[in-house]
């Protein structure tokens, strides 16, 4: 691989889509020295129009032409699910460093194989996860690995907004699914990373259907994981959640709590009679009444951080905080999602290369004792009294009393 250095990244970009757009922005706003060389789109034509907006060198229809452009060491991948496998082999081959867009693939096979290309290549790999790098979630990640709500027990992460921007993600077939590949690889790896990442997923237990769209694909799900830890996610998917697009965190642990609200309630609120329809925010539905617009919209939803971690990982020679290891992950607890979804049962993860050096503790009890008891629970009442609930060790009785 043609190693980064301190003058920056020069990137060949695959995708001139939403999130080519997102990407773009984030790229040029961020460090101020990572330069978009190439530009990719599978039509020639918006490569052109790409390629003048954002003042970019070279462009064309050809996905290896780009991939293998001299002038750049580092390949972004902005393209459908369906691409990424070849993508990810073409920049191999090129000895280029590669980030790939989420879901890394459309099943843990597919994800699989192309970790290990690019392990074997010996290039640098990054998986462009954004929600866990949005401002809360990096500062939320701190404080929970500080200790702050001691050991977690239960992390909820939702997703929902009124369907996808581009016609493939409706595909089965090119997707790899509907809702829960969509969105479901977010709300995943939100949980893992407060669950920890060296905790392993066990089983999950998965709803998914189709309630609102003419398609094939899954527009509703919700799936509980449960981790080796004792501690359980839950993850709530949705294409059809009307006023925009709801995106919030729950995080509960042994001596806390953390709620996340990153974009329904974003500290800025605006009324409008919309007359002249201009744009928002992504996701929102209508240009009129209370909106809630988003002041940095690629900052709020992660991808100034992540790509400032992705460059200068490179850089340095680590792996960043998101790897092509962690979407294979990913897409592992999303297989058995879609199976229990069809089976209607808990379903095992199957992982077959899991990297935790020793397995994550289990929650376990802390228990205090008061005159030979054990105290579940103290609290104090209405009128300032305080009640404690114990229980005997010997007999198992539970009784109340009241502490003066």
């Amino acid at each position: 691989m043609n190693s980064a250095t301190q003058k920056g990244s020069s990137i060949t970009l695959l995708g001139t889509g939403l999130i080519g757009m997102f990407y773009a922005l984030a790229v040029n706003g961020s460090r101020g020295r990572d330069r978009i060389r190439s530009v990719f789109s599978r039509s020639a034509e918006r490569a052109k129009t790409f390629a003048g907006e954002w003042d970019i060198a070279h462009h064309t229809g050809d996905l290896e032409t780009a991939v293998r452009h001299p002038d750049t060491d580092m390949v972004i991948i902005g393209l459908p699910n369906h691409l990424h496998e070849e993508c990810v082999r073409l920049a191999a081959e090129a000895g280029k460093g590669v980030l790939c867009t989420k879901p890394l693939g459309r099943t843990a096979a597919e994800a699989r194989r192309m970790l290990d290309m690019a392990e074997q290549a010996g290039v640098f790999h990054g998986y462009l996860e954004d929600l866990v790098y949005t401002p809360k979630t990096l500062k939320a990640i701190r404080s929970v690995r500080e200790g702050a709500l001691g050991d977690i027990l239960w992390v909820r992460s939702r997703e929902t907004h009124p369907g996808p921007h581009s016609a493939w993600f409706w595909d089965i077939e090119q997707a790899g699914g509907g809702a829960l590949i969509d969105m479901g690889c977010h709300t995943i790896e939100i949980v893992r990373n407060f669950v920890g990442k060296n905790n392993r997923p066990v089983e999950v237990m998965c709803w998914a259907d189709t309630l609102v769209h003419p398609v094939e694909a899954e527009d509703h799900g919700v799936a509980l994981i449960r981790f080796e830890s004792g501690a359980v996610g839950q993850i709530e998917v949705s294409w059809a959640f009307r006023g925009g697009m709801d995106l919030r965190d729950e995080v509960a642990g042994t001596e806390g709590t953390i709620w996340l609200n990153h974009w329904l309630r974003t500290g800025f609120e605006m009324f409008t009679s919309g007359e002249t329809g201009s744009y928002v925010a992504e996701k929102v539905e209508t240009p009129s009444g209370w909106l809630f617009p988003v002041g940095d919209e690629p900052k709020a939803l992660g991808y100034t951080d992540m790509f400032e971690d992705m460059f200068e990982a490179a850089e340095a020679g680590r792996e960043p905080m998101e790897t092509f290891y962690d979407g294979y992950v990913v897409n592992a607890v999303l297989d058995a999602c879609y199976k229990s979804a069809k089976s209607r049962r808990w379903e095992p993860v199957e992982l077959d290369d899991w990297r935790a050096e020793k397995p994550h503790p289990r929650v376990a009890p802390v228990a205090r004792e008061a005159d030979g008891q054990v105290i579940i629970k103290e609290e104090v009442l209405p009128d300032g009294s305080r009640r404690r609930i114990l229980k005997n060790r010997e007999t198992g009785e539970i009784t109340q009393v009241m502490v003066k």
